[in-house]
């Protein structure tokens, strides 16, 4: 039977369709990947290493600004994302059932994709007369959303030194507000935890002048005998506008978790789009500088997904992904 032109026209327009769903993107997995808010390293990041991901790991991963590390890791269990940033501490919480996850209890169905960089405390003030951790008394201190990462790292650092919540004027507040709260005068001193750089200090820094207040050693050295999943870190001079001299503080880790229930030969092609690529993504974001396979695979209190742990075998380093490992 011969087809007339108008059939012929729309047998070409069916080929088309089907070509379009069964050619080189079909069966691309679709990702939703938490970040955190858009003034924070996570959103930035995250966007470069969803590029990566997208083109290197046969996926389609978008990245999505969130609340951070306890909403994306209950995303994740949720069924909503299927991959996320969290703080390495947040992420025990989580495994544990503790502090932020006290109430709504444990969850198991994340597995660690690997660590990233390091996670910056950054006490910050525009106040002249402000010069320690033990000057905040009185003060009007931003410590972080309740129930965030940044409020319980908040927490750890005051009680070190000595300071109960009573003892101050608590604001719980994002990153952006407390830039604006504090431009504004409306607090004198904010916790911020983020890769430093952070783009929100920068911002400040460079058009009003901010103070990093330092966690001088023995503070440090308190939070972390506390807190094992603290480690020491010095900001070198000159990583903000107006910085001469370096400053102490303490760090925790950025961490990438994906859902225990992801293929394992797809979480392989994620782990290597970002660990095989770790100088083009630094070329993109300074962060990527940080990439290696220590700071991927060390100090993690929940287990690895297997495909993660089988790039990292190939490369000569042996992970926990037993979850009785971590009970």
């Amino acid at each position: 039977m011969k087809i007339r032109s108008g059939q012929a026209v729309l047998a070409g327009i069916l080929a088309l369709v089907l070509a379009s769903v069964t050619g080189c993107g079909a069966g691309r997995e679709r990702m939703m990947f938490g970040t955190g808010g858009t003034a924070g390293t996570y959103y930035s990041y995250g966007g470069v290493l969803a590029q990566y991901m997208s083109r290197y790991a046969g996926a389609k991963v978008t990245a999505v600004s969130t609340g951070a590390s306890k909403v994306n890791l209950q995303s994740i269990q949720d069924g909503d994302f299927q991959l996320g940033f969290t703080q390495s501490d947040v992420m025990a919480y989580a495994w544990e059932g503790s502090r932020s996850f006290e109430k709504d209890g444990p969850t198991h169905d994340f597995r660690v994709l690997g660590g990233l960089y390091a996670e910056t405390v950054q006490l910050i003030t525009m106040d002249d007369d402000l010069d320690s951790v033990e000057d905040l008394r009185g003060k009007r201190v931003s410590i972080g959303e309740a129930g965030s990462g940044v409020y319980f790292n908040a927490i750890d650092v005051l009680s070190a030194a000595g300071i109960s919540l009573d003892e101050i004027k608590p604001q719980y507040q994002s990153f952006e507000d407390s830039k604006e709260s504090l431009k504004d005068g409306k607090i004198d001193a904010a916790f911020i935890v983020a890769g430093a750089p952070t783009t929100a200090i920068t911002e400040l820094a460079t058009t009003n002048g901010v103070t990093i207040l330092p966690i001088s050693s023995e503070l440090r050295d308190k939070v972390m005998a506390d807190c094992p999943y603290y480690a020491p870190l010095r900001i070198p001079a000159g990583t903000y506008p107006g910085q001469d001299t370096p400053i102490d503080t303490i760090t925790v880790k950025a961490t990438i978790v994906v859902s225990a229930s992801l293929d394992e030969d797809l979480v392989y092609r994620l782990t290597a789009a970002v660990f095989d690529h770790a100088g083009e993504i630094a070329r993109e974001n300074a962060k990527g500088a940080e990439l290696s396979l220590d700071n991927a695979t060390q100090n993690m209190a929940a287990p690895f997904h297997a495909g993660a742990a089988r790039y990292y075998a190939e490369h000569g380093v042996t992970v926990e992904t037993d979850e009785d490992a971590f009970q």
